[in-house]
């Protein structure tokens, strides 16, 4: 009878097999057809609300294994870049070395962001539907940022000084080994990917703890201080720090009281060997005040904020005001950064929700959350407990949701795996499991539903954390929540600040 019944089966996905079998495992195989029915339609069910996850996927390799998946590379108008997490063995050679902090350390990183982007938020207090007149009451939001040692990187290269080796390992194709690339000009600079913040800047001085992986403006011709009555040295309002013989000043504070400063500047940014920016302005930092150069993994940030003084912003005419990246699962992963639009072509792979903006913090990218569903149903959350929206970031980690929301969130995913120990909480993750001899883990699917009905189901890379359940709760449904990079981890976000949308591309990376 049992040669019988998997004869039955024999067009079944293995997986639905596999679950059809779990599923009825208290079952005879003599049952009839027409009983047989609903067991298999339910395993067919179960597929597509939970997937299967063996935990290895989840850890790091010890080497660098690439790309999972193909990258898209680059088009007309669009410039393609390997990206990594800056710890790890797909890491820059000049982080991926150290150590990273550990998950205690993250979180607590993490939370300062996290309480930093929302005091941005509060000190602001408007968004695109106020009215005028109370626009013009709020006071501008606080020149701050946060600094993080953990989360994405990409290589560049600045100034045009040719004296200077400046090869770089291209390790994008199978694996870590790579092949070497053809020298471009300047120095390779390892800089943050960071989506909330508006002025690029890069060290300009020798690390305290040695190393050359730092940009000497005195090595580049075309390296230009912006004096202090210049539009650009203007434009920095509160980033301004005043000037030093007769040279614009800048200053970025962070929300634990470090800071980066230095002179406001000019030079040649080589992305690759085919597009550079040819007078790209960023901070060239004299100092970096509070700041841990032995942990921090980058030598500047790669500001992609909505100011006028981000990257995207100055290649708006160029790039087409557009920008996408996608963050890896692991640090053994390769994930990659595009400065431009993508061909319409590839924009129809992606669901796409509008981008609002805040007037008095324009440095911020907003979308509404509309939704959550878990195992393929609805959570029963009120629409009015998403009305503050989230705040799209690339280097916040774990996602923060109104409490409400969390709170169903936590019960539905904890009903659905109720087959596991629970775990002591880690930190701000109280949700967390022990899977001692576990191999493979049955994850109930999670997906996010923005406005517009732009549903994206996140990777099971985004639901578990070091064994927990990968989001945390504000303090209050009021404040808005922010999508963490730990959620976007193999998702393509596109951030077409022109056509003011976010889109969302699965299984990018």
């Amino acid at each position: 009878m049992l040669s019988s019944c998997l004869a039955r089966l024999a067009m079944a996905d293995a997986v639905v097999l596999l679950l059809f079998l779990v599923l009825s495992h208290s079952l005879s195989c003599s049952s009839s057809p027409t009983t047989s029915v609903p067991v298999v339609r339910a395993a067919v069910d179960a597929e597509h609300e939970y997937t299967f996850v063996a935990i290895s996927s989840l850890k790091p390799k010890a080497a660098c294994t690439g790309h999972r998946v193909s990258p898209p590379h680059g088009h007309q108008n669009a410039t393609w870049l390997r990206l990594s997490l800056s710890h790890g063995p797909c890491s820059p050679p000049s982080s991926h070395r150290r150590k990273g902090p550990s998950l205690a350390e993250l979180l607590r990183q993490d939370e300062l962001r996290v309480q930093n982007i929302q005091m941005t938020l509060l000190s602001a207090g408007d968004d695109d539907n106020a009215a005028d007149d109370e626009k013009v009451k709020k006071r501008p939001a606080k020149s701050t940022t946060t600094a993080m040692e953990h989360g994405p990187v990409v290589d560049v290269n600045v100034g045009s000084a040719s004296s200077i080796s400046t090869s770089r390992i291209d390790t994008m194709a199978t694996g870590g080994g790579g092949r070497r690339r053809r020298s471009m000009p300047g120095t390779v600079q390892t800089m943050m990917v960071d989506t909330a913040s508006d002025v690029p800047w890069v060290q300009c001085h020798p690390p305290p703890t040695g190393g050359s992986r730092f940009f000497d403006p005195t090595r580049s011709p075309t390296y230009a201080p912006f004096p202090c009555g210049s539009p650009a040295c203007a434009r920095l309002g509160p980033y301004g720090n005043g000037c030093i013989n007769g040279q614009c000043q800048y200053r970025v504070t962070y929300p634990d009281g470090s800071s980066t400063l230095g002179t406001y500047s000019s030079d040649l940014l080589t992305i690759t060997r085919t597009t550079a920016v040819r007078s790209f302005q960023f901070g060239c930092s004299q100092a970096e005040q509070g700041l841990s150069q032995a942990s921090t993994s980058s030598s500047g940030t790669m500001s992609l904020g909505g100011g006028p003084e981000s990257l995207v912003s100055q290649t708006a005419a160029t790039h087409g005001n557009a920008f996408s990246y996608c963050v890896p699962p692991t640090p053994s992963d390769a994930g990659f950064f595009v400065l431009g639009k993508p061909p319409s072509s590839r924009t129809r792979t992606f669901v796409a929700t509008p981008m609002l903006r805040f007037t008095q913090a324009p440095t911020l990218y907003r979308v509404l959350l509309r939704g959550i569903t878990v195992a393929g149903q609805r959570l029963n959350v009120p629409a009015t407990v998403f009305a503050a929206g989230s705040v799209m970031d690339s280097c916040t980690a774990i996602t923060r949701l109104p409490p409400t929301a969390y709170q169903a969130l936590r019960a539905a995913f904890r009903s659905r795996m109720g087959a596991y120990r629970l775990a002591p909480p880690k930190g701000s993750l109280d949700t967390c499991y022990d899977f001692t001899g576990v191999m493979v883990v049955r994850v109930p699917r999670v997906a996010l539903v923005f406005d517009r009905n732009a549903a994206v189901e996140l990777d099971p890379s985004g639901i578990l954390l070091d064994d927990c359940l990968a989001f945390a709760p504000n303090g209050d449904d009021r404040a808005p929540g922010i999508i963490g990079n730990v959620q976007q981890q193999t998702i393509e976000v596109l951030y077409d600040v022109g056509g003011r949308s976010v889109g969302f591309r699965r299984g990018a990376c």
